[in-house]
């Protein structure tokens, strides 16, 4: 089972990545939770969301604590918020930035396993918007290999409609670009 949590702030689509990446998993055969940390954040406001993937049925119903990868959907979390806590050993985090990954490594004080890539950027010549929630789902499937390209089009479709073509588009274009840093 792979356990992943997502930093972002209200408003920015963790809860939509989340959703779409377990219905995914679901269609591609596997189990799957997809659910957010809610209190009374507002738009804005940092959030958290969380995802289970497995081959076996889910048993476990209670938050992530120890994930195995950690994704940050807003670069201005990094450093405000303790994006690593309680991160595996091993684990992986993947994080929306324009920024060398020497840089996210000094603020974090983190030398495992780091993808980087510029998820807002690309979200604004794809979408013409900054919410890199879908953009930064290419950057997950492509950091962990839990899922491939192809299982995304039916979730995307069906939560996009016709806007699914260019959300597909920003996926693949962060899949192609993340940047690897493996432990320092």
């Amino acid at each position: 089972m792979i356990e992943i949590r997502w930093h972002g702030r209200g408003g920015q689509g963790a809860v939509t990545s989340v959703e779409m990446l377990a219905m995914a998993a679901i269609e591609a055969g596997k189990y799957a939770q997809g659910f957010p940390a809610f209190g009374p954040e507002r738009r804005g406001a940092p959030v958290m969301a969380f995802n289970r993937i497995s081959e076996k049925p889910i048993k476990i119903r209670s938050g992530i604590y120890r994930p195995d990868v950690v994704v940050v959907l807003d670069p201005s979390l990094v450093g405000l918020v303790n994006v690593t806590d309680g991160l595996k050993p091993g684990g992986v985090l993947v994080v929306n930035t324009s920024k060398p990954a020497s840089e996210i490594r000094k603020v974090l004080n983190y030398k495992g396993r780091l993808y980087t890539v510029d998820a807002t950027h690309i979200a604004r010549e794809e979408l013409g918007v900054p919410i890199a929630n879908t953009t930064m789902l290419g950057a997950v499937l492509k950091a962990t290999g839990v899922l491939a390209l192809k299982d995304l089009s039916a979730p995307l479709a069906e939560r996009f409609g016709r806007l699914a073509i260019k959300n597909v588009k920003a996926l693949k274009r962060a899949y192609d670009g993340v940047k690897t840093a493996q432990a320092a």
